[in-house]
């Protein structure tokens, strides 16, 4: 949903308040609901801007971003899963498959103490990430690989689940 839908007479949008509110223009409470309005649009027009659209792709790591970036190709055969992971370790990554949900978890630890620090961009901590697959797979034929900080995982999908994907044709 579009939170600035909700937000009558956006700033952006140049929109104005309906005409029997103009004539009032010294109105306190117009006033004031004018600077109301002023502020929820800022404040959500900021929260979009940093807010990626995710749907159900994972939980939010560190400035409002969702980490590890992944990248998910579908096709009739298989799930391929492809997850940057810069500056982590094999050791420091696990993979998980829960039902039809794969996740991924790891932590990324700092280098040097916290008393050391005097500015830092590079991002630390926990963090996990579930992508619901949808699909049936063969558990005992998944792979993942890690190299170079990318993690990739195959997860090839049953006879039934290849079965039951249909191609609709598209006409004119």
């Amino acid at each position: 949903m579009n939170m600035r839908s909700l937000i009558p007479w956006g700033r952006s949008n140049n929109q104005q308040a309906p005409t029997q509110y103009r004539s009032n223009e010294q109105d306190p409470l117009l006033s004031l609901q004018r600077d109301m309005n002023r502020l929820f649009d800022d404040v959500f027009r900021s929260f979009e801007s940093r807010l990626p659209s995710m749907g159900a792709f994972g939980s939010f790591g560190s400035f409002g971003a969702p980490w590890p970036s992944v990248e998910i190709t579908d096709t009739d055969k298989e799930i391929r899963v492809t997850a940057e992971v810069p500056g982590l370790e094999e050791k420091d990554i696990e993979v998980l498959l829960d039902a039809d949900v794969l996740t991924l978890r790891g932590e990324k630890r700092s280098e040097t103490e916290d008393k050391d620090r005097h500015f830092s961009e590079r991002v630390y901590g926990c963090f996990e990430r579930r992508i619901p697959l949808g699909v049936e797979v063969e558990e005992d034929r998944i792979e993942a690989r890690f190299h170079n900080g990318v993690l990739r995982v195959v997860l090839p999908k049953t006879e039934q689940a290849q079965s039951q994907v249909k191609r609709i044709p598209i006409s004119h």
